[in-house]
C-alpha cells in the first residue's frame, strides 16, 4: 500500500515494523526535528523517541529576561510532552553511542539504561566554553540554563541586600565594593544582553534599598575581542558600546580573566577587581558527548555532510551547535554558526532527510541564509540587523521582541511572554528573592551537566 503526502510525492509501502527514530537533545534542533517528523511519518512508519535531560524546550535567547524577573522561568520552558504528544520522552544524558550495535547508553534519574535505534539524530547542543583559568570553575556562573538564570538573579539581589546593611567602616566599605560589583565575561550576546538588562533592572528597583544607589553598582564587561557584539558588525557594535557607556558600564576589551576568587577577579592586564559576582558567557563549545564518539570533529563540532549525515556511519545525522554543518549560503568551507536560528531550521531539514531515508520524500542539503540577528539592551534600547538592515533604539527593540515571539514554538508560549512584557511595562518590577537554587548547583559544570562526562 502506498500513501501520498502533499508536497512529498508518493511514499514507499508501509514497512512491516515501524523504524525506531531516536533524537538526542531536546533543544532547538531536536525539538524542531521531532515536530516535523510527527507530520511526515505516521505511527506505522516510525516510533519517535527523544532523549533529553529536561521535559521542556528552553527558549534560551530570553534567559536574560528571566534573570531580571521580567519573565517567569516557565514562560520560556515549552513542555515537550504537550507539544510533542506522540514522542516518547526518555529523561537523561547520553554518555556513549555504539554505532555497530546501534545502542545508546543513557544516564537518567533512575540510573543507567540502553536504548536501541534504527535512525539516529544527534542534537545534544552546546555548553558554556570552559577555560583552564584558576578559580573560574569554583566561582563563575553561566547563563545557559533556567537554574543559572534564576540563581544569578537571586544572587545579585542578595549581594545588594547585604551591601545595604553593611556599616560605614573601612571593612564595611571594602566588602561593599565587592558586593556592588558585577563582572561579566564575554561581549557577545550573552554577556552584553545580561549586563545591559541587569543594569536597567537594578536601576528600576532602586527603592528596594535604603542606602544603595544603583549608580554605585559597578558593571564590568570583559572580552579579549576588540568589539562588542562583533556578530552584528562594527556599526551596531559601536552603537551597543555607546549605550553601555552612557549607562556607566565599564567595558574592558582586549583583556580577559587571569584568575578568580570568591571576592575578586584578576584580569590579564594585572588589574584586580573586587567582586563577588562573576558571570561567564565567553562563547560555547559542543556538548561533551561529541568528544566521546570517536568521530572526526572540526573546532570541536562533529563533521557532517551538507545533508547533515555523519560520514562513516549509517543512518546517523547531526545538527545544531554540536555539528559543523557546511554553510552553503556563505561557502561550504565554513560551518554554520551555532545559533538558535540555524538549529531550528536544521531540525526541519534533517526531519525531511530522515523521512526520505524511510521512503517518504526527497533528501536535500541544508542551505539557509540568516534572517538577521537581534540584541535587546533593556529599557527602550536594542540593536538589530534583520535581513541585513541595521537598526538601533526603540525600533530595534520592537524588532527583537517581534522576532522572539515569532520564534517561540507554541502559541501559548507567545501569549505568556507577550503578556509578561505587557505587565512589566505597566506594573512594578518583581524583586522577590526566592532563593530556589543552591550556589553549588548553579556552577557551570553542575548546571550544564559537564561534570557528568568527567565522572563517567
Amino acid at each position: 500500500m502506498r500513501r501520498f503526502l502533499p508536497g512529498f510525492g508518493t511514499s514507499s509501502p508501509v514497512p512491516a515494523r515501524p523504524a525506531r527514530v531516536v533524537v538526542v537533545g531536546g533543544g532547538f534542533g531536536g525539538f524542531n526535528a521531532l515536530q516535523r517528523l510527527t507530520k511526515l511519518l505516521g505511527p506505522d512508519r516510525a516510533v519517535l523517541t527523544l532523549v533529553a535531560p529536561t521535559d521542556y524546550l528552553l527558549y534560551s535567547p530570553l534567559l536574560p529576561e528571566v534573570a531580571t524577573g521580567v519573565l517567569d522561568p516557565r514562560d520560556i520552558a515549552v513542555s515537550t510532552r504537550q507539544a510533542l504528544p506522540r514522542v516518547k520522552l526518555v529523561l537523561g544524558h547520553v554518555t556513549t553511542v555504539d554505532f555497530d550495535a546501534r545502542e545508546l547508553t543513557v544516564i537518567g534519574p533512575d540510573g543507567d539504561s540502553t536504548l536501541e535505534w534504527d535512525k539516529l539524530i544527534l542534537a545534544p547542543g552546546s555548553v558554556t566554553k570552559q577555560f583552564d583559568i584558576p578559580g573560574v570553575d569554583e566561582h563563575a556562573y553561566g547563563l545557559k540554563t533556567l537554574s543559572e538564570a534564576v540563581y544569578i538573579r537571586n544572587h545579585v539581589l542578595a549581594q545588594l541586600d547585604a551591601a545595604d546593611a553593611l556599616p560605614d567602616t573601612p571593612e564595611g566599605r571594602s566588602e561593599r565594593a565587592e558586593r556592588l560589583t558585577v563582572v561579566a565575561v564575554g561581549a557577545g550576546y550573552t554577556g552584553t544582553e545580561f549586563v545591559a538588562q541587569m543594569q536597567n533592572w537594578v536601576k528600576g528597583i532602586a527603592s528596594r534599598w535604603a542606602s544603595v544607589d544603583p549608580d554605585e553598582v559597578r558593571w564590568v564587561l570583559v572580552d579579549v575581542a576588540d568589539a562588542v557584539l562583533p556578530e552584528l558588525g562594527a556599526r551596531l557594535g559601536k552603537e551597543a558600546l555607546a549605550v553601555l557607556a552612557e549607562r556607566g558600564v565599564d567595558v574592558r576589551l582586549g583583556v580577559s580573566v587571569a584568575s578568580a576568587t570568591a571576592t575578586s577577579v584578576t584580569l590579564t592586564d594585572d588589574e584586580v577587581i573586587p567582586s563577588r559576582t562573576l558571570v561567564w558567557g565567553a562563547g560555547v563549545a559542543a556538548s561533551p558527548l561529541i568528544a566521546r564518539l570517536g568521530l572526526p570533529t572540526a573546532g570541536g563540532r562533529l563533521v557532517v555532510g551538507a545533508d547533515m549525515t555523519v560520514p562513516g556511519v549509517e543512518d546517523v545525522w547531526a545538527i545544531g551547535d554540536a555539528a559543523a554543518v557546511p554553510d552553503l549560503a556563505a561557502g561550504p568551507s565554513k560551518p554554520t554558526p551555532p545559533t538558535a536560528q540555524h538549529a531550528q531550521r536544521q531540525g526541519v531539514a534533517v526531519a525531511r532527510n530522515v523521512a526520505a531515508s524511510l521512503g517518504v520524500g526527497q533528501a536535500r542539503p541544508y542551505k539557509h541564509t540568516d534572517l538577521g540577528l537581534v540584541a535587546d539592551l533593556g529599557g527602550f534600547d536594542g540593536v538589530a540587523k534583520p535581513l541585513g538592515i541595521p537598526l538601533t533604539g526603540p525600533v530595534a527593540k520592537f524588532v527583537a521582541r517581534g522576532y522572539h515571539l515569532y520564534a517561540l514554538p507554541t502559541v501559548s508560549a507567545r501569549v505568556r511572554v507577550a503578556t509578561d512584557w505587557l505587565y512589566s511595562s505597566v506594573l512594578p518590577t518583581r524583586v522577590v528573592n526566592l532563593a530556589q537554587v543552591r550556589s553549588e548547583d548553579a556552577l557551570i559544570k553542575k548546571a550544564q551537566a559537564i561534570d557528568l562526562y568527567d565522572r563517567t
